[in-house]
């Protein structure tokens, strides 16, 4: 794959292009499996980058997107709204449209996004918007709006997917139990791996989906939230190794509801930019048999996306 370019868009200084010729994994995923969170880019020249984005990304088309599905033996994608397009989806159902069928999506509206919009995207592949939660990201949306926005799509039979960090869960739990939908965190709620695995922040994340059936999460992002690193910057074979220990926790006591992803092109990374081969090697350590291994990355998203096949 060749390297992006933004176009008429100045990338923010110090953004991390993608990991150009990723390993081939040596995990050999399941058939039919789904790359259940990664995202597109523009490009910014066809599908500009929302004016009040809090970071402008290097490109990373469907193409790109599709051929790297392609090498790291995955059959389908899901591909979630990027925060830099705002609530402009066209780059994402874009991308949908052209999958032959092999993508879904999630969106990110407003309440102003109308009915005929909504029929629009959902024949296109949508089946769930975005709430996103961190700070640093995007600006507060008032919650009678998702509150209103999630009524709406629940009417579709879609879900609800909200990306926060751990810190924030005591304050947002009254509000996430509110939501009439399926509802899928983003990368286990981003906890913090230096703190015990069975400690009182973790603890209340697994309190969070034991006692609410309808929550799932994504065991995804081990980039984001190792200290470790990956073999080249920890000297170890397996890869962000202080990550496991929380992801398979999730994986083997709620392996009905759990999906992964790549994170494809890994937006707003700081630090390294992940091959994406190594990643898919990271599924083995967090779902240690074909059966978690089938369920993670075959039964549950084509349960969540494509119920009429599965």
């Amino acid at each position: 794959m060749s390297k992006p370019v933004t176009g008429p868009f100045e990338k923010t200084p110090g953004w991390l292009d993608w990991y150009e010729g990723p390993s081939k994994p040596r995990f050999k995923v399941p058939a039919g499996a789904v790359d259940a969170h990664c995202h597109v880019f523009g490009p910014g020249g066809e599908y500009p980058y929302a004016p009040e984005r809090k970071y402008t990304p290097c490109d990373a088309s469907r193409a790109q997107l599709y051929a790297l599905r392609d090498h790291l033996g995955f059959s389908r994608n899901v591909v979630v709204q990027a925060t830099c397009h705002g609530a402009d989806n066209r780059a994402m159902v874009d991308a949908l449209i052209h999958s032959g069928g092999k993508a879904r999506g999630v969106a990110t509206v407003r309440r102003s996004v109308g009915d005929a919009e909504l029929k629009a995207m959902h024949e296109a592949g949508v089946r769930g918007v975005r709430f996103n939660f961190v700070k640093r990201l995007v600006d507060f949306t008032p919650r009678d709006e998702l509150i209103e926005i999630a009524g709406r799509i629940a009417r579709l039979g879609w879900h609800v997917v909200i990306y926060f960090e751990a810190v924030d869960l005591p304050e947002l739990w009254d509000f996430f139990t509110t939501l009439p939908t399926t509802v899928v965190v983003d990368h286990m709620g981003r906890p913090d791996v230096t703190k015990p695995v069975d400690g009182p922040e973790f603890e209340l994340f697994v309190k969070f989906m034991r006692e609410h059936t309808n929550v799932w999460s994504k065991v995804s992002c081990p980039e984001r939230l190792s200290v470790a690193g990956p073999p080249a910057l920890n000297g170890e074979q397996n890869a962000y190794r202080d990550v496991i220990p929380f992801a398979r926790r999730i994986v083997e006591t709620f392996p009905d509801r759990v999906l992964w992803g790549t994170d494809w092109p890994h937006p707003n990374l700081k630090g390294h930019m992940p091959d994406d081969g190594l990643l898919v090697d990271f599924i083995p350590h967090i779902a240690v048999t074909q059966e978690l291994q089938r369920k993670l990355l075959v039964d549950n998203p084509m349960r969540l996306y494509w119920p009429e096949q599965s």
